[in-house]
């Protein structure tokens, strides 16, 4: 019903997979992949902020935070990594949508540092939903994209109820910033039926009509996940996700050494984080072992 009135048509039931939808700009996934990454299929590293100042967990200065997220950004890079993602995860609990000065002066501080210690591209992720405080911190630090929970559809999420997408905000404050176009161009990669949420609200709608939905949105890439962090990401979503669009599609969930082979066979990258990690646990120090032995299976 919303569809039709909105002249969105879900994929899924209307239109045949693969076919080009004409209320949308064609799109080659693997050329704009190759474009933001490198290469495809790609690997994006994660690091996993220290608590930002202001949260729970916070014990170290903006200093200390900047430090160690470089010395993880230059590990990743020189293993082989194509890009690497920032991420503010153990600042948890998180804040639906909106974080303060605190976090964005800080995060924007490590962001610049890794920028200028790293040359892969780079992007950022601010938890919870806040993709406003994500694009300006891109901008700040120069970075090549953004990962943007509920940019299409609501959902009940842990933190809490993200009852309104963020496109169409976060696409006119891109505008605005003069961050859509050129050298400076922030890309915006969608999560879509995200991780750590429950999704009854929409329930009559598919993972399929989510990638749509997110393309027909302006979306540069749409991120499919397992139902929690460190849980692997189904291959039948991603290949519906695939199916739905014409993005790059991107594992962004519970990857790792044993099944990276077989989410490469279908996605345009993938963000690994925890299988990085001593013992496999995404708050632990990195693991060079399991690093090296990550890239070499990935990239074998």
């Amino acid at each position: 019903m919303f569809a039709a009135a909105r002249g969105y048509i879900p994929r899924s039931s209307q239109i045949p997979a693969k076919q080009p939808d004409p209320s949308l700009p064609l799109h080659d996934a693997n050329a704009n992949s190759n474009a933001l990454f490198g290469r495809t299929p790609a690997i994006i590293g994660m690091v996993h902020l220290r608590a930002l100042p202001g949260s729970p967990q916070s014990q170290l200065t903006p200093r200390e935070i900047a430090r160690l997220a470089v010395e993880e950004a230059k590990t990743l890079a020189a293993a082989g990594f194509d890009a690497v993602l920032l991420e503010n995860m153990h600042d948890a609990p998180y804040l639906a949508r909106h974080v303060g000065p605190e976090t964005i002066a800080a995060f924007a501080r490590a962001a610049c540092e890794v920028r200028a210690a790293v040359s892969v591209p780079l992007g950022v992720q601010v938890l919870a939903g806040a993709n406003d405080a994500a694009l300006a911190i891109a901008i700040a630090a120069e970075l090549q994209f953004i990962r943007a929970e509920g940019f299409v559809f609501a959902s009940i999420a842990d933190e809490g109820f993200l009852s309104e997408a963020s496109a169409g905000p976060l696409l006119r404050l891109r505008r605005a910033l003069g961050a859509d176009r050129g050298a400076s161009r922030i890309a915006i990669l969608a999560d879509i039926k995200k991780k750590h949420s429950a999704h009854a609200i929409t329930a009559d709608t598919t993972l399929a009509d989510h990638a749509h939905g997110a393309e027909f949105f302006g979306a540069d890439g749409v991120i499919v996940t397992g139902s929690a962090t460190g849980c692997a990401t189904p291959i039948s979503d991603l290949s519906a996700a695939r199916n739905a669009c014409h993005l790059p599609v991107i594992a962004g969930s519970g990857t790792n050494a044993t099944n990276v082979r077989d989410v490469l066979a279908v996605a345009h990258a993938a963000i690994v984080g925890s299988d990085l990690k001593k013992d496999g646990i995404w708050s632990n120090d990195l693991d060079h072992a399991r690093i090296d032995r990550f890239v070499r299976v990935a990239k074998g």
